[in-house]
């Protein structure tokens, strides 16, 4: 086979073989294909799509990249959780450590940020010492002693998709139903869980912009998990505006914290609860999701999830004096608020262009190899739905930078709209798939 023969075939509109997918995705795992191959093989997929057959087959051969494990000897459910990208979604922050406080053992491999949205791994990494490259051995010994682990792809663990994932985020290539779907199943496959809760976001802050696509997305998600043997099942939540308020990687860790600590935005704390409920559902610990969301608020009311997730830090090497004292987490020097320009209700936000500001502000990627600055981020004080009066903080800017102050300045401007007409706030979800 040659990879120009299976660029082609796709680019055509015609559907490539297990063989086909197997080859392609092997070598470019092992650098026998090069980027710029790859990317234009992205690009087919992304214009061509893929039939389920080709998802499925696409799935196995990312999560067949590396080591694939097996966690029956350490729990007979493990549960994970996944989201497919939105603004300040730091749900896997607190719903984690409080399914772990349930008695759920949760083991996650997570992803960094795409595009305007951000990812787990980047939050994490704000910790001093936090380490999220953990080996399999690593993966199943922490699981089995404390519950829970949250890491990378490493070099082992779904190798494919750690360098596709980075090749996505550059080539315009992040909002591909095939190439989302096999991207997350792939990574959920290779990490072992059993019980996955998937949360598909909708709205100007995530790829999926409409509930039918979202829809889509969950369907091909569930039905191609379960005939893969995992339960599956999905949440399509809102992510017409930022969630919680804080955008940008410490900003986020430290507001999760807060959560933990039963403080926080309620719309947060409210979608982690849920979030939670479903994953203690899928595992069996709970018949339905009123016990779940009731089991998931007393771990935080009596302070277990909280110790879970220092336990989770201390146990992967991070400081946990910084997630003792927040205050200690990366701080920009440059703090500035950007007041509202008149009154009125807040119409609407858009939080794709907020997501975008703080990768202005250097917070997010513009190329795959550029690094993170963690310390800086958007505050948004106002939900779709506020009354908002002239003069007060619309926006709080933590920035390293003035010339990437002004750009995010800027966006941020233009990012929401205020009138004099009332509005309903948006739902925090819309529906369940695979119940």
């Amino acid at each position: 086979m040659r990879p120009i023969d299976i660029i082609e075939k796709k680019r055509d509109g015609n559907e490539l073989t297990a063989e086909e997918i197997e080859f392609f995705i092997q070598g470019y795992t092992q650098g026998d294909i090069p980027d710029y191959q790859a990317a234009a093989w992205l690009m087919a997929v992304y214009l061509r799509g893929m039939s389920e057959r080709e998802i499925r087959d696409l799935t196995l051969a990312i999560a067949r990249s590396g080591t694939m494990l097996d966690l029956s000897d350490v729990a007979p459910i493990v549960v994970d959780k996944h989201s497919s990208g939105g603004v300040g979604d730091k749900v896997t922050l607190v719903a984690a450590p409080v399914v772990a406080a349930c008695g759920v053992p949760v083991g996650k491999m997570t992803g960094r940020g795409l595009g305007f949205t951000g990812g787990t791994v980047d939050k994490l990494e704000s910790i001093p010492g936090f380490r999220t490259d953990l080996s399999p051995q690593e993966f199943k010994s922490q699981l089995a002693r404390i519950g829970i682990v949250i890491t990378g792809q490493s070099a082992s663990l779904a190798p494919a998709d750690r360098k596709l994932y980075a090749l996505r985020d550059v080539t315009g290539t992040v909002s591909s139903l095939p190439l989302i779907a096999s991207s997350i199943l792939g990574k959920k496959l290779a990490g072992g869980a059993n019980a996955i809760l998937l949360d598909v976001k909708v709205g100007s802050g995530t790829f999926m912009k409409t509930v039918d696509d979202a829809t889509c997305l969950a369907e091909t998600m569930v039905r191609l998990g379960r005939e893969l043997g995992r339960r599956v099942s999905a949440l399509i939540s809102d992510m017409n505006q930022p969630l919680g308020w804080a955008v940008g990687n410490a900003l986020e860790v430290q507001e999760a914290i807060n959560v933990l600590h039963e403080d926080g935005p309620s719309d947060l704390r409210e979608h982690c609860l849920v979030v939670a409920a479903e994953m203690l559902v899928l595992a069996g610990r709970v018949a339905d999701s009123a016990e779940g969301v009731e089991m998931a608020a007393q771990t935080i009311a009596d302070g277990s999830a909280w110790h879970k997730f220092r336990a989770l830090v201390a146990a992967q090497g991070g400081d946990v004096r910084f997630v003792d004292e927040p205050d200690r987490l990366p701080r920009a020097p440059i703090v500035e608020v950007l007041p509202a320009p008149a009154d009125g209700y807040l119409q609407k936000i858009d939080a794709a262009q907020v997501g975008m500001a703080v990768v202005d502000l250097g917070g997010g990627r513009e190329k795959k190899e550029d690094p993170i600055d963690h310390s800086v981020g958007v505050i948004v004080h106002y939900k779709v739905g506020d009354w908002v009066q002239s003069g007060t903080p619309l926006y709080t800017l933590h920035a390293n930078d003035r010339t990437r102050l002004e750009q995010a300045r800027a966006r941020l401007v233009a990012a929401c709209t205020i009138g004099p007409e009332p509005v309903s706030p948006p739902p925090l979800f819309y529906k369940k798939i695979g119940a």
